[in-house]
């Protein structure tokens, strides 16, 4: 899965928006350019789709070799990721959390 497929497929299972091919229909006649949602390079964007999931549980941190780890609980699936980018491993959690499998971008 591309990083362009798996922030369309996060827009629209987990904000709610609908995916165009240059921009998400946020509702009310609305929309933004898929530029500025980036949940793999912003960690605002990151944290806004962790939020809007609302996740049982969350944890991140660095583990021994310095990469950044997080960890994603929805329901009765545990969603887990390493990265040297803590935006983007938030995002691969909420990911399996969400059930899309192992992605790997």
């Amino acid at each position: 899965m591309t990083a362009e497929a798996l922030t369309a497929e996060l827009a629209q299972k987990v904000m709610g928006w609908g995916a165009a091919p240059d921009r998400f229909l946020i509702g009310n006649r609305s929309w933004i350019p898929r530029w500025r949602f980036q949940p793999l390079e912003r960690l605002e964007d990151a944290f806004r789709l962790l939020d809007k999931a609302e996740p049982e549980h969350y944890s991140m941190g660095l583990d021994a070799g310095g990469r950044f780890f997080a960890e994603v609980r929805i329901g009765s699936r545990l969603g887990k990721a390493r990265d040297d980018s803590k935006p983007r491993a938030i995002t691969l959690a909420l990911a399996c959390a969400l059930g899309l499998g192992e992605v790997e971008i």
